[in-house]
């Protein structure tokens, strides 16, 4: 949907975004080919792609604008502009990579963690293991990811990198099992870009992520059982 007036009141950050779309759009690659590398194939069962346009960003500006401004004063971060959009908006680029199984994570997470210590890549942030089941968060403390929590109990784990230190150029990236994947579409379509307003639906959803949890640890226990990979 295009915002014509958005579009007058953020030209700054629109100006700022096509003078460094190329960047994005480079590492954006390069971050989707070492995921569907060969590598990977064992682990990795599909991988999606995305880049924000013009008029989604100006979108997410209003929407994380009007958030900063319903907290405390003492919270705020200010309003988002072109001097600081690409450190308070990462997602310009993401990539979502999916596995059939939950035991396939830590192969995953640790072949990326092995390219940030070679210098391929750099973390923009530390990584961020979203889960409300205290099984899978266990997990992913092990693998030396903090857990957090989400009310609307969304699963999925979080990077955000970057080529080097001084590039704004960042992409963020999601790793999840496909059966994740099914419950955040349903997510997605009920919540985002607003939280749907019936109770019982998100009731229904956070029922749902709990039917998901059972399925990814059956998942897990019946390729440990087979000795499947």
């Amino acid at each position: 949907m295009e915002h014509p007036d958005l579009r007058d009141k953020h030209k700054e950050i629109l100006r700022a975004y096509d003078d460094n779309l190329d960047s994005f759009e480079f590492f954006h690659k390069h971050v989707r080919n070492f995921f569907e590398g060969r590598s990977l194939a064992k682990y990795v069962h599909s991988v999606r792609h995305r880049l924000k346009n013009r008029d989604n960003l100006l979108e997410k500006v209003e929407r994380k604008n009007a958030e900063d401004t319903a907290l405390p004063s003492e919270q705020q971060k200010g309003p988002i502009d072109s001097s600081n959009v690409f450190s308070r908006i990462t997602d310009i680029a993401g990539v979502r990579v999916l596995h059939l199984h939950r035991s396939q994570f830590g192969a995953i997470h640790r072949a990326l963690m092995a390219k940030v210590d070679e210098g391929e890549f750099t973390l923009f942030e530390d990584p961020k293991a979203y889960t409300w089941d205290p099984e899978s968060g266990d997990y992913f403390k092990g693998l030396g990811l903090h857990k957090e929590l989400k009310d609307s109990y969304y699963t999925s784990i979080h990077y955000v990198l970057r080529p080097n230190t001084k590039s704004v150029a960042t992409c963020e990236v999601q790793v999840r099992t496909l059966l994740e994947e099914v419950w955040g579409e349903v997510d997605h379509k009920m919540n985002y870009p607003a939280l749907a307003a019936d109770d019982h639906c998100r009731e229904q959803i956070r029922i749902l992520a709990r039917l998901v949890g059972a399925g990814t640890h059956l998942a897990d226990s019946i390729m440990r059982r087979y000795a499947k990979a």
